[in-house]
């Protein structure tokens, strides 16, 4: 529901942002003759979202070996936990230990 509530007021200075430049703009790319019409806010926009995915995915691959040392982690975690319970099933009970003794 937070998420959502924060995407509403950023969805609607896009729109907003979008409405109020709708300007055509020629793109072009250099040293090639391709050249591009459209308007000025999808451009911006769509050229921004492209830098976005790029910087998430700059940040997304080094996590990749934490993530993975992670999951071994846990599945050693979880290995070792059931050995442990095979264990004290199969070990015979040990009498409690006394705590100190009250005067």
């Amino acid at each position: 529901m937070l998420r959502v509530l924060l995407m509403i007021p950023f969805l609607l200075v896009l729109i907003a942002f979008a409405i109020s430049n709708p300007q055509p703009v020629t793109l072009a790319l250099w040293p090639t003759d391709v050249t591009l019409e459209a308007p000025l806010s999808i451009s911006v926009l769509v050229i921004a979202g492209v830098f976005f995915f790029l910087g998430a995915l700059v940040v997304w691959i080094p996590g990749l070996a934490t993530r993975a040392r992670a999951r071994r982690a846990e599945r050693r975690l979880t290995a070792l936990e059931a050995e442990l319970a095979v264990r004290t099933k199969a070990a015979p009970a040990l009498p409690a230990l006394a705590g100190p003794r009250a005067r």
